[in-house]
This record gives C-alpha cells, structure tokens and sequence, in this order.
C-alpha cells in the first residue's frame, strides 16, 4: 500500500513539475515575443507545447510568432486544430483571420469572422476585424459591423474609432464627433488619438456649416435629433468662429441642457462623463487636451506649461478612471 501511495504521490509530482516548467517556458517564450526575437520565442514555445500539448494558450503564441516570423504554413498549421475544438476563443479566428490575410485570401478569412462571429455574437474584435476586411474591399457593409460591435460590445474601443472614420467622410454630422471623443477616452494614449482630435475639430465645423435642426434629419434616431437640438441652441456662442475657447463654451451649455432636458430619457456615459469633467473642475484642461492639441500642438504645450496644475489635475482624473460604456446605451 506504501509503495502505492508513493507511486501516485510521484506521478503527481512529475505532473506538477512539468507544469511548472511549460508556464515558466511560455512566460519566458512571450518575453521573447515581447522583444521581437520570434525565432527563440518559437524554440521555447515548441518546448513548452510538448510538455502540455492541450495548452491552447501556448499553442496560440506559437502561431502568433510563426505568423511574425512571416511562416503562415507554420502558423496555420499550428492554428487550424485549435479552430475546432471546445475552447477556443474570438481571439483564435483573429489570428487565423490575420494568416489567412497575409496569404492574400479574404474570401477565407471573410467567411472564418463569419464562423467566428456566429460562435462569439458578442465579440467586439470579431466585428471590428470583419469591417476591416470588408472596408478594404470598398464595400460599405463595413459600418454595419463596426455598429454591430458598437451594440453587442460596447467597451470595445476600435470599433469607434474606425465607425467615427467611416461617418466623418460621410455626410453625418454626429456620430463621428460622439464616436471619436468615446474612443478618445478609452485610449487617451493611443497612437491614433492624434487623428480623431483632428476629425472632433474638423466635424464640428462641418456640423456648424448648416446649423439648422430641420435640414439635418437624415438621421432620424429620436437620440441624434435631441443631440442636435441642444447642441444648435448654442449657435450663438461659436457665430464668430469655431475655436477651443468658444467649444468649451459651447460644450459646457450642452452638458448642462442636455441633462436638463434629455439626461433621463437618453443616459449616456460620454455625457455623464463630461459632467464629471465639469464637477471636478478639469472640463477646460480637457477640451484643451482635445481641441488645442488638434489645432495647434505648440500651443497647447504651452498651455500645459503654463496650466501645469490644472494639465496635472485632468491626468490624475484620466488614470484614475477607466471608461466603459455599459449595455442598453445604444441609440444608433
């Protein structure tokens, strides 16, 4: 019976062993990985996979860095069995999507996010990277996708950020300035941030060229038409131009109007959240974070310089919030 409970007690610690090991190789695989040296995170992905052969969080690095190291037959090779079995996440079709694009094969990789997101209806990524390629083939299906994930994900940020692209080269005059400024705060640091400045800047100048409620119902979302008749009962405080002064003005009284008449029929958390910036008192270094770093970079440096307290403030208020957008506050 010893030699028994021994024998087990053994097995036991050899399983534990080799578990130990394949997450110290997989943690030291994806510092490779981190590094950029695909090669070596390969060889100890590889290793680590033999130890623990179900492990589809290894097997999907290893993909990933095969995929990196430009070998797409290696990486879908090492993908494909992945697709079928129970546990596979969005995040397998994204990266076999991503393979299937590189080998020059959309109409795959099209009906791969259609599996995937039929799978995962909730997956922001999925829809997000099915806009992409649908956008890229110039087919304007492509916000359909990007609304989709809006819907069903709405804390996942790319999706407004390509939606807030799509509607600023388009006629609308709304939703690339509400979608750009979410995106905005969901990614204060993001590469992209930059360009969405620049498109908030430029769509509400293109909103005030026609500053008329009645002339601006193609979209007829009882949500959009609230927004523009609070937001053109202002007109009057941007008539001698559109600047970040006159925009922190503007914004303010539709915070404050917005809340007055429509706050409880149409909750939102992009407003909410202005009203917060309001409250706390950084709603002016943050329209200048926005509009005067859009308009004019030196500038607003300057003004971080010479507004140091109140820059520092709106920072502090930034990092100790993360913003989310929750479900049911979908209006488009």
């Amino acid at each position: 019976m010893k030699k028994i409970v021994a024998c087990i007690l053994l097995t036991f610690s050899i399983a534990v062993s080799y578990c130990q090991d394949a997450a110290q190789l997989h943690e030291t695989g994806r510092t490779f990985m981190i590094q950029g040296d695909y090669a070596n995170a390969i060889i100890v992905l590889n290793k680590a996979l033999s130890l623990q052969p179900s492990n589809i969080d290894i097997a999907k690095d290893l993909s990933l860095n095969y995929y990196f190291s430009n070998n797409t037959k290696k990486a879908m090779e090492t993908m494909k069995p992945l697709l079928d079995r129970e546990d596979a996440d969005d995040k397998c079709y994204q990266i076999a999507g991503d393979i299937l694009l590189a080998n020059d094969d959309p109409k795959e990789c099209e009906k791969l996010y259609k599996k995937g997101i039929k799978k995962f209806p909730t997956s922001g990524s999925l829809y997000n990277e099915l806009g992409k390629l649908m956008w890229a083939q110039k087919s304007y299906e492509a916000i359909k996708m990007w609304e989709k994930g809006i819907e069903v994900a709405p804390s996942f940020s790319k999706n407004y950020f390509n939606a807030s692209k799509y509607y600023y080269f388009s006629t609308d005059k709304v939703w690339s300035i509400i979608y750009g400024e979410i995106f905005l705060n969901m990614e204060p640091m993001s590469t992209s941030s930059p360009e969405i400045k620049n498109i908030l800047l430029d769509s509400y100048k293109k909103l005030f060229v026609d500053a008329d409620v009645e002339k601006n119902k193609n979209d007829n979302s009882p949500f959009v038409q609230a927004f523009l008749q609070t937001v053109f009962k202002q007109f009057s405080v941007i008539s001698s131009g559109i600047n970040t002064e006159s925009l922190i003005m503007l914004r303010t009284r539709f915070v404050l109007d917005w809340f007055n008449d429509f706050g409880t029929k149409f909750p939102y958390r992009l407003f909410d959240w202005q009203k917060q910036l309001l409250q706390e008192g950084v709603f002016e270094a943050y329209n200048q974070w926005i509009f005067t770093a859009a308009n004019n970079l030196p500038a607003y440096q300057n003004w971080t310089t010479t507004h140091s307290s109140e820059y520092e403030e709106m920072n502090r208020f930034h990092r100790g919030r993360i913003f989310k957008v929750p479900s049911g506050e979908y209006y488009k």
